[in-house]
C-alpha cells in the first residue's frame, strides 16, 4: 500500500539520526525502524495514491452523469410548467 523506497528512505534517516553507537548495530536497527513505520502507517485509515486517483476520477465521472441529469430534468420541469 505504502511505497517502499519512501519508507526505506525514511527508515534511513531516521537511522541516520540516530547515535553512533544504535547505528553500530547495522542493518538490524535499519530494518526494526521499517517495520514500525509500516505498522504504524497500517494503523492509519489511507489509501494508497492509485486508489486516490482511481475515486477521484469516479467522482468526477458521477459528478458529471448528476449535472447531466439535473439538466435533463430541468428541461423537463420546464416542458410539464408550459403545459399547464
Amino acid at each position: 500500500m505504502f511505497d517502499a523506497k519512501k519508507l526505506e528512505q525514511i527508515a534511513k534517516q531516521i537511522h541516520e539520526s540516530m547515535p553512533a553507537p544504535v547505528k553500530d548495530l547495522g542493518s538490524d536497527v535499519n530494518k526494526k525502524v521499517q517495520q514500525v513505520i509500516q505498522g504504524q502507517l497500517n494503523k492509519l485509515d489511507v489509501v494508497s495514491r492509485e486508489e486516490f486517483d482511481v475515486q477521484t476520477q469516479v467522482l468526477l465521472r458521477t459528478r458529471q452523469k448528476l449535472n447531466e441529469l439535473e439538466a435533463k430534468f430541468a428541461e423537463i420541469e420546464k416542458k410539464f410548467n408550459n403545459q399547464k
